[in-house]
């Protein structure tokens, strides 16, 4: 339990549906070090245990900071370090939420963990489980699940799947929890409110470099460090537009000088769009896909899922090549692969 309405309001079906159930608040971190931002573990904890005293079910606090810094806080700074994006809320389901924590409860008897994300576990006849899309589409989160393996997935609930989010805050005002009208966080997982700028400065060391506008080379400024930018990025490059109002884009990193390279965020800015791509590190919840296919891919959250040919490699990589070129499809972040609705698994671009 997070300490949000979501995850309060699955609490509140199971209790209805007459399961035994234990409310665990994750703790993640703390603050310790000062991270600039806004990080309400305390209050969030509160807010946790306000739910579990009105339901009338057991609260518990489970401290996994150390599993958390070395399993998502360290892959998340190695990987800026190497002037990838890495996507933490992703790897924060996979390791945390349904690794150590999943153990955790296995450990101390339970059978599932129940979360509140917009998603959907339905059985299957062979007695596994298909993971879909939650049925609001505007709130579908879905994508962060996509490197569940098959032996997660059939130990995961997602009681809340089903509803709009309009009907899960009625349900939520009605039973009278506290958590009714919170409103929803942004921010890194488990951690708070934080911006990622503001926590990579407390732990990767700038390296200023210059800013070059690509085709013609020009110099146009310095920046701070490439680990503050992403490939597609428009906003805080600190680089003004030019004469015809045109903004600048990131479409590049160029290691051998430290350069960012930039272009006016246009249909034809270098780099910017991709036809074609490569994922490593393919986790499948269902069969794996051993020969080339057409399926379905989330290229990042939020964006609708888009048509590809997925050509998969013997060692744990493939290409896929998209119907329509995708926009900033930066190293680092995540591929979900979809049949339909169906989830099927995820990748991680080169």
């Amino acid at each position: 339990m997070s300490g949000g309405v979501d995850s309060s309001v699955a609490a509140l079906l199971l209790k209805q549906q007459g399961h035994d159930l234990l409310g665990a608040y994750m703790k993640n971190w703390i603050n310790e070090d000062n991270v600039i931002g806004h990080c309400p573990w305390q209050q969030d904890i509160e807010d946790a245990r306000a739910v579990c005293d009105r339901l009338g079910i057991e609260f518990r606090v489970v401290n996994l900071m150390q599993d958390y810094r070395e399993r998502v806080v360290a892959y998340l700074l190695d990987g800026y370090r190497r002037g990838l994006t890495p996507n933490p809320d992703i790897m924060c389901n996979r390791e945390i939420k349904f690794g150590v924590f999943r153990a955790w409860a296995r450990d101390h008897g339970f059978s599932a963990v129940a979360t509140g994300h917009y998603a959907r576990r339905e059985s299957l006849a062979d007695a596994r489980f298909a993971l879909i899309e939650g049925a609001d589409k505007n709130k579908d989160q879905s994508y962060f699940l996509a490197l569940l393996s098959q032996e997660q997935l059939a130990d995961a609930r997602f009681p809340i799947g089903h509803l709009p989010k309009p009907e899960l805050r009625r349900l939520a005002a009605e039973a009278g929890l506290p958590t009714a009208q919170k409103k929803d966080s942004q921010g890194i997982c488990f951690i708070g409110e934080v911006k990622m700028q503001d926590f990579l400065r407390q732990y990767v060391p700038d390296q200023p470099g210059p800013i070059v506008r690509a085709g013609d080379g020009k110099h146009l400024g310095e920046h701070r460090g490439l680990h503050y930018f992403t490939l597609g990025q428009r906003k805080g490059i600190g680089v003004p537009s030019n004469t015809d109002n045109l903004a600048y884009v990131v479409v590049g990193k160029r290691s051998a000088d430290n350069a960012l390279i930039v272009a006016f965020d246009q249909p034809d800015a270098p780099g910017l769009f991709q036809t074609e791509a490569r994922v490593h590190s393919l986790q499948w919840n269902a069969e794996p896909v051993t020969a080339p296919r057409r399926l379905e891919g989330r290229v990042r959250y939020r964006d609708p899922r888009v048509t590809m040919e997925f050509f998969p490699e013997c060692d744990g990589t493939a290409l896929v090549r998209f119907e329509k070129p995708q926009r900033g499809l930066a190293s680092g972040q995540i591929l979900a692969i979809h049949d339909g609705e169906r989830l099927i698994g995820g990748g991680i671009y080169t």
